[in-house]
């Protein structure tokens, strides 16, 4: 076991222990009604909600590299759909934020990345030619605005998402601040 998995379940132990969790008690369905896709960049993880006054309950978050929808019947639209129908969100906002590590992204340097981590070149190739396109599946985006409303717009007009708001926006990683890319 890892050092760091020792330290964190150490510390769990007397969070629990001392029922530090009681503040955090709300249901799973989002008292505000609405689901953020957003970015996983760490500098977001209490920012984002102390600049929209989002408290823990309010709503449904989802995370991932971007916060970009890539394909419309993945992991991430399916989060978004189970929002909507299973969990009562009624409203999405995708939001962006600058200076994101997604922003001009290297497949091929990725690639490199993984042969040096181990991944052997067999492997690689071997995805490859199982259909797999690499460099599309890692591809970052130019400009975070279009890449927000290309999301923006895969939600909007994907085939199980009802007639609801969805809103771009993007965040400003440094003082929070929230810019309007396309609102409903």
């Amino acid at each position: 076991m890892s050092k760091l998995l020792q330290d964190i379940l150490a510390y769990n132990q007397v969070f629990v222990e001392e029922k530090k969790y009681e503040p955090y008690l709300t249901s799973k369905f989002p008292d505000k009604k609405f689901v953020i896709l957003t970015c996983m960049d760490t500098r977001l993880i209490e920012l984002l909600p102390a600049s929209m006054n989002i408290k823990n309950g309010d709503v449904k978050i989802i995370k991932a590299a971007g916060g970009v929808v890539s394909t419309p019947f993945g992991g991430i639209m399916r989060s978004l759909i189970v929002a909507i129908y299973e969990l009562g969100a009624d409203e999405v906002f995708v939001i962006g934020h600058y200076d994101c590590g997604m922003s001009h992204l290297n497949p091929e340097s990725t690639k490199q990345k993984f042969i040096e981590r181990g991944i052997k070149e067999d492997t690689i190739k071997i995805l490859e030619y199982s259909g797999l396109h690499i460099e599309r599946w890692l591809r970052g985006f130019d400009d975070v605005a279009e890449s927000v409303k290309n999301s923006v717009n895969v939600i909007k007009h994907h085939p199980l998402v009802p007639d609801i708001p969805v809103h771009g926006l993007i965040i400003d990683p440094a003082t929070g601040k929230l810019d309007v890319v396309s609102a409903d």
